[in-house]
């Protein structure tokens, strides 16, 4: 069962990052963004039934749940720290939450199976100067797909609703991608 180190706020007011001891998955994100997504994941089905929760996004040893407007923290919290210390850590499930994980990823895979130059160069610039502060805030990017001269990404965690990630930091992406790959892509966020 992994132990809460700290939480976490992050700039989306709504949202904060537990820091856990150990991880819960290995190098794989879940992300969910209602109970029904949720329903077939043991951790964010919990998170869901606790009630009050609008998102659940988490990565190795980090889990973010977004809060619903009405809801307080102060009475949330302690609901919440419920099914995360309750979980099962990567370790001791064998690895079958990780080969889930990796079986849910969705339109990212598609963005895998690409062969176009241009994306490897896109992921490791993301890798290296995008992604790390965005987990830090509580969030991730994930690449779905790059079509002619659109890049298109979603962005996971605290950074799928907060302001600053659809304006700033998709605007800083895009003039990185521009400055250092090709000067004509556009990123769409979704």
């Amino acid at each position: 069962m992994p132990k809460i180190d700290n939480i976490e706020e992050t700039p989306n007011p709504n949202a904060v990052k537990f820091i856990l001891k150990e991880p819960v998955t290995s190098g794989t994100t879940r992300s969910f963004h209602s109970a029904e997504e949720a329903s077939a994941d043991p951790l964010g089905g919990a998170l869901f039934a606790v009630g009050d929760v609008a998102s659940v996004f988490y990565m190795d040893k980090m889990v973010t749940v977004e809060k619903t407007a009405e809801a307080d923290w102060d009475d949330l919290l302690p609901r919440l720290a419920v099914p995360i210390r309750a979980a099962e850590s990567a370790s001791s499930n064998g690895g079958a939450h990780a080969a889930a994980a990796a079986a849910g990823s969705g339109g990212a895979l598609g963005a895998l199976m690409s062969d176009d130059p241009r994306l490897p160069r896109i992921n490791e610039m993301l890798d290296e100067r995008i992604r790390p502060y965005l987990a830090s805030d509580g969030g991730w990017l994930e690449v779905l797909s790059l079509e002619d001269k659109t890049l298109t990404i979603h962005y996971q965690g605290a950074c799928g609703s907060c302001p600053s990630s659809l304006s700033g930091t998709l605007m800083a992406i895009e003039n990185m991608i521009r400055q250092e790959i090709d000067p004509d892509i556009e990123v769409v966020a979704v």
